[in-house]
């Protein structure tokens, strides 16, 4: 029978794809200006490279707290519903700082606090999100349709920076959060819309065995694939190098760029420019190149370009360079979202996508404070900045040599036709 084939999939709905992508792009503009005043409020309030720092690391952490129980706790339950009730949690939280700013009272450890909490809620909506992309569409679509998702979310960062950027001449900064906020109600109405079930097969909604039962199996799925081995194995390199570059690109443009704040805001949407216009070609430029060509060369690009930017004093320059680094990123992303989301079983994607994220993240904290430390003492941060993009290329290039090198040999045969 095919439905109790591992590898049959239903028929998608691609009306419910759509609103899946319409809800989580309205949430990540929504998001993206939350983005944009987040670092301008602790660069404002601190004007220290150290505290826009520990931003990263207060995002980071619940990953190491809670990630694995969180991964593994996603697998099984309702995906759907929990995504609609983490929405609807995020939007109280980060509703919270235009609120408490009104009487007087926020400080940088409450904005540490909203994003340590938010970010918690951010890992179970996630998980659940990556999961639930290839019960919306067929496998040979899963490149296409990440492509249009990251397209429509690069989109969305781009209007959400220059936006803000104009409204932070009208309203105060921390009033900027509501949109975020109003936004995730947007996204949970939008989820009560779909029809199909983000749980694929029926199985995946019995939980006989124990959560450490499935931490492990996760854990060892992720250890003993070959190519998820791999991209573990590189991202715990590259998530310890490259937070920094995107934690202190207020201070780089403000330091070295001299750029205003509405230059800031460009700067952001420069990157998003680069990922909408690379995602839309991502699944042409897939085809014609081999899965770790595509992926490592994606990378090593994103070193070049990012020294080439500590090498630039000129703003319309770093600007055209930040827009290609954000673009060759981008494809990274689709590209390795979709051979993941090919190469694990459904109902195991939560628990890898969160599972991955927790071993390569843990080094993120820890080279976001050991690069603002950098700045602070060399008082450069172009010079930290050069480093960065040196030793991400470098990096890449040795994992040429490793199977994601050569993913192709460990890609599953395509599913039969339904």
């Amino acid at each position: 029978m095919p439905g109790n084939s591992p590898l049959y999939t239903a028929p998608k709905s691609s009306s419910d794809f759509w609103k899946f992508w319409a809800g989580q792009s309205i949430s990540t503009l929504g998001s993206s200006f939350t983005g944009f005043a987040l670092p301008l409020l602790i660069f404002k309030l601190t004007g220290s490279p150290l505290d826009l720092s520990f931003t990263v690391a207060a995002s980071v952490l619940p990953y190491l707290f809670f990630g694995l129980v969180i991964g593994a706790w996603v697998d099984r339950v309702n995906r759907k519903r929990l995504m609609i009730l983490t929405d609807l949690a995020r939007a109280l939280v980060i509703a919270s700082i235009p609120l408490v700013s009104v009487f007087g009272l926020l400080s940088v450890w409450w904005i540490y606090a909203v994003v340590f909490v938010n970010s918690t809620l951010s890992i179970c909506f996630d998980a659940a999100n990556f999961a639930a992309i290839p019960g919306l569409v067929s496998q040979d679509d899963l490149v296409k349709a990440n492509g249009r998702i990251q397209a429509s979310y690069s989109t969305a960062r781009i209007l959400g920076p220059l936006l803000a950027g104009l409204l932070i001449l009208l309203v105060p900064l921390p009033a900027l959060l509501l949109i975020d906020g109003s936004s995730f109600l947007i996204s949970a109405g939008s989820l009560v819309l779909v029809r199909t079930s983000f749980n694929t097969a029926p199985v995946e909604k019995k939980a006989t065995t124990s959560i450490r039962h499935d931490i492990l199996e996760g854990l060892q799925y992720v250890l003993r694939q070959p190519v998820l081995r791999s991209i573990t194995l590189l991202l715990l390199f590259i998530n310890f190098i490259i937070p920094t570059a995107g934690a202190q690109l207020v201070l780089f443009a403000k330091e070295w760029l001299h750029a205003s704040d509405s230059q800031v805001g460009f700067l952001y949407a420069s990157g998003s420019i680069g990922t909408v216009l690379f995602s839309l070609v991502a699944n042409q430029l897939r085809k014609r190149c081999p899965t770790g060509a595509f992926l490592l060369g994606a990378i090593v690009l994103e070193g070049v370009f990012i020294a080439a930017s500590a090498l630039a004093h000129v703003y319309w320059v770093v600007l055209l360079l930040w827009g290609l680094r954000g673009g060759v990123d981008i494809l990274f992303l689709i590209g390795a979202y979709s051979l993941v989301q090919v190469i694990v079983p459904n109902h195991l994607l939560g628990r890898v996508i969160t599972f991955t994220r927790v071993l390569t993240w843990s080094t993120a904290s820890l080279g976001v404070l050991i690069g603002g430390f950098a700045i602070e003492q060399t008082k450069n941060v172009s010079l930290v900045y050069g480093v960065i993009g040196i030793l991400v290329a470098f990096t890449a290039l040795i994992f040429f040599l490793s199977p994601l090198g050569h993913a192709e040999r460990y890609l599953p045969e395509s599913p039969p036709s339904p």
